[in-house]
């Protein structure tokens, strides 16, 4: 009788666990069970990202983080409605795996066409010119990569595999979707106009910039100079292991 109901009973419980998803680690939680206000566009989850497919690791379209980072960002959050404002998060943690297929996919020099988020920098000089790193603080999920969005904000127009969009430095309006306010370049884009400090933007850019950069400051994150959308909490954060859980639907 023992030997007949006790495999039943593994195979049941870990049908049972996959039925209730990914347990994220201590410290760890869902951006929306924190601050479900903040917008989320997880560009890796999908194809709209330098790569031009799903990345590895990205099984959800969540913004998971430290609880502490989630929490600062609700005061944020909480500060820029004052100004009929609020935050959109293009990725936050980042499984080790995702920075491993990023450096692969330098290496491969194949796959969808997406010199939209390049197109004044070789490819194969994405890591040597620091755009792309082979650890990162995303991993410690102590990193996000954000920017502002109007409150309401605009819809967003769904992206298009099939159609040809501008370049990430070009044009807003010929980028692909994005309902934020427009930062002088789109997330991703790997090119000096990127930089925090680049000077040459319209007025309203640049105004758009101080504003994202001042409030995070005050919050006590750090901005990545060659990122304008790039911010780490705290600032001055020390390395440490970089973690590798897979990011899943998440429990409600």
């Amino acid at each position: 009788m023992f030997r007949w109901w006790w495999p039943c009973l593994v195979l049941h419980l870990l049908l049972s666990q996959d039925a209730r998803g990914t347990q994220l680690p201590p410290e760890f939680v869902n951006l929306r069970d924190v601050a479900p206000e903040i917008l989320q566009d997880i560009r890796y989850a999908g194809p709209d990202n330098f790569t031009g497919q799903k990345v590895l690791g990205y099984d959800a379209n969540e913004c998971v983080l430290k609880r502490p980072v989630a929490e600062t960002l609700k005061n944020v959050q909480a500060e820029l409605r004052q100004q009929s404002l609020g935050l959109k998060v293009y990725d936050c943690y980042r499984p080790a795996r995702a920075t491993q297929a990023f450096l692969q996919w330098i290496g491969a020099r194949s796959g969808p066409r997406t010199t939209r988020y390049f197109p004044r920098v070789d490819r194969a000089k994405l890591h040597s010119l620091g755009y792309i790193s082979s650890s990162s603080a995303h991993s410690q999920g102590l990193a996000v990569d954000l920017t502002l969005v109007r409150l309401p904000p605009p819809l967003q127009p769904l992206f298009d595999p099939k159609m040809r969009y501008g370049d990430c430095t070009g044009r807003a309006i010929d980028r692909s979707p994005d309902n934020s306010i427009d930062m002088g370049t789109g997330f991703d884009c790997f090119d000096v106009m990127s930089h925090a400090g680049f000077a040459a933007l319209s007025p309203e850019q640049r105004d758009a910039r101080a504003l994202l950069r001042g409030v995070m400051k005050k919050h006590g994150f750090q901005v990545y100079w060659r990122e304008w959308w790039h911010f780490t909490f705290p600032a001055g954060t020390r390395r440490a292991p970089r973690l590798d859980f897979v990011i899943a639907p998440a429990q409600r």
